[in-house]
């Protein structure tokens, strides 16, 4: 399947993650989302993620496409900085919530500043409009956080809008859903 749902806090530094991310897998193992285990059924890194549970199904349009019993399909939590994108046909294209103006290049180009952490925000070019890079408004979904939540080959499943509206409740901040095709 080769795909990821990709769950991301609208804030580049987002306080206390780690305590944050452990409340977050505490949840979705009461859920039964979730293995409380870490195991080898991850993507990135060391492979190692939280196996797919059987609770998971009630959580998802589509529970029959689920990635039960295949060898990747855990859930990975990022706690490093990281840029969340669609990988195929994304459009670099981004907007000023204030002047409306098009800035994806300039904002883009921006990221070489917001990687290491030398800035969470950004500044439009066209009106001088200040705000952390979450902020701006994107053509297609995206995050730009140090806490993720990837669910790798859950794409085809379709997460409950409920279920993606609890999380962001529980991470008291909105959230962007980035959907990935690897």
């Amino acid at each position: 399947m080769n795909t990821q749902s990709i769950i991301v806090p609208q804030i580049s530094s987002f306080p206390a993650r780690q305590a944050k991310a452990r409340a977050i897998l505490r949840w979705l193992v009461k859920l039964d989302v979730v293995e409380e285990a870490l195991s080898t059924c991850g993507r990135s890194y060391n492979k190692m993620a939280y196996a797919i549970a059987p609770g998971a199904r009630r959580f998802v349009d589509n529970p029959d496409a689920l990635p039960y019993g295949r060898p990747v399909n855990g859930l990975e939590i990022v706690l490093k900085r990281c840029i969340y994108t669609p990988q195929q046909d994304f459009v670099e294209e981004a907007g000023c919530p204030q002047c409306r103006r098009e800035i994806g290049e300039a904002l883009f180009d921006s990221l070489e500043d917001w990687m290491p952490g030398h800035t969470d925000n950004f500044i439009c070019p066209e009106c001088r409009h200040e705000d952390d890079i979450n902020g701006f408004l994107f053509l297609d979904a995206c995050g730009f956080s140090n806490l993720g939540f990837i669910f790798n080959d859950w794409l085809e499943a379709g997460f409950k809008q409920s279920f993606v509206d609890e999380f962001a409740e529980r991470l008291d901040r909105p959230v962007s859903f980035v959907k990935v095709r690897l």
